[in-house]
């Protein structure tokens, strides 16, 4: 998941290994309501996201389209910041909303979200895709708000 998102190994090693010491420290706290697996992979997501933040970067890792979509991509005029992400995602369905924290950012496959959900395959990626699509038109209208002010 770390490397799937941060697109080097260094910094992928460097989350991944915090991240571990998070589950270290947390290892008490875990109470058996959920997956093990799962556990480990919010708290890794959490130390992921706060390396971002503390670093003061940008999200480079969320991909709005898969490669053998033909839709034009978001414009990038300014990068999406990981807090405006979340703040958007809280502006779209809840079900959608939830699928693509799971897959886009949490690096569920469609199978474990079905059986994580109660939904099928073809749902999650009905889901994912919707969320997509919402996303990119919020941002895009987010943009021309920006640029219309200035």
């Amino acid at each position: 998941m770390c490397l799937k998102y941060t697109k080097d190994e260094d910094k992928a090693l460097l989350i991944l290994n915090d991240g571990f010491l998070k589950v270290f420290q947390k290892i008490g706290t875990f109470r058996s309501e959920g997956s093990f697996e799962g556990w480990i992979r919010r708290l890794i997501y959490h130390t992921m996201a706060d390396y971002y933040k503390k670093e003061n970067s940008y999200i480079r890792f969320i991909q709005f389209e898969l490669p053998d979509e033909k839709h034009a991509q978001v414009p990038q005029s300014d990068p999406l910041e990981f807090q405006d992400l979340i703040g958007l995602l809280d502006r779209i369905p809840g079900r959608s909303a939830e699928v693509f924290r799971l897959f886009a950012i949490e690096g569920y496959s469609h199978e474990e979200i079905g059986v994580k959900m109660n939904i099928s395959t073809g749902t999650s990626k009905w889901h994912l895709s919707n969320a997509r699509e919402r996303l990119r038109s919020l941002i895009v209208n987010e943009n021309h708000a920006r640029t219309s002010s200035i």
